[in-house]
């Protein structure tokens, strides 16, 4: 089952999601490389792959992966991005590929839309005794006044969307044994663009666009207002937004090691 703000939300938003959501730092991406030991001989599954963000980097840097993405449009967004990669029909929870046959599983900006216990259930189905989940958020500073402000728009059309933020996904992880404990580590960036680029980040989130047609049209007047009276953004061709990578990872305990 896809969550009914992901299905209809992420539907829609396929450009939106492109043109609007930050890129990740490349020292994320080496980190991530380097860390886990990743070369072109490596099986990657990226799940929840969206339109290709984070996937797009890894092919950059010579990697080999099989991408999962179970909602129409972001698949057909992402084939249009990354014509000549993979990427198939799948749910975390439902992946349908060959038991241990994964070195590594990503997720970016994805895990908390899974139904925790089971997506966990089948990432240990899937990859290969010492293998690693790698889990990758990309995070906007609230403690900068403007962007606060911006979550205060954003925030009473949440409903029932699961959120990064709200640190429920977590819960999966607590008193599993067949994974080694989540270790953690943050990277800090930047995204800078014009209005349409700061309309197009929050219109890319699911439930704002699975809101009916004037609503959506009343957040983005919110959001042109902020822009436009704001003290750190008046005047302004160029907003910066800055961000927090969260990168999170563990691995697959290797019983046969012992």
């Amino acid at each position: 089952m896809i969550h009914e703000k992901a299905a209809v939300g992420f539907d829609r938003a396929g450009e939106e999601y492109h043109k609007g959501r930050p890129e990740y730092p490349p020292e994320s991406v080496s980190f991530v490389i380097d860390h886990l030991g990743l070369t072109p001989e490596s099986s990657i599954v990226e799940v929840g792959a969206g339109t290709g963000k984070f996937t797009k980097l890894l092919f950059e840097r010579g990697l080999n992966v099989i991408a999962t993405e179970p909602v129409p449009g972001m698949r057909t967004k992402f084939q249009e991005l990354l014509p000549t990669a993979k990427i198939i029909d799948g749910t975390a929870e439902n992946l349908t590929l060959p038991g241990m046959s994964a070195d590594v599983i990503i997720a970016a900006q994805a895990f908390h839309w899974f139904e925790g216990p089971r997506a966990l259930a089948e990432f240990a189905r899937i990859l290969k005794p010492g293998g690693a989940i790698c889990l990758i958020w990309n995070a906007r500073d609230e403690s900068i006044d403007w962007v606060a402000k911006l979550t205060d728009i954003i925030d009473p059309h949440e409903g029932s969307a699961p959120r990064y933020k709200s640190g429920a996904w977590r819960k999966a992880f607590e008193g599993v044994t067949v994974f080694t404990p989540l270790e953690h580590r943050s990277f800090f960036h930047s995204q800078i663009g014009d209005q349409d680029m700061l309309v197009n980040r929050v219109t890319s989130i699911s439930f704002i666009s699975a809101l009916p047609e004037e609503t959506r049209r009343e957040v983005i007047a919110q959001v042109r207002k902020l822009a436009a009276n704001h003290p750190d953004l008046k005047g302004r061709s160029q907003v910066e937004i800055p961000y927090r990578t969260d990168i999170y990872w563990c691995r697959k305990m290797n019983y046969e090691a012992g």
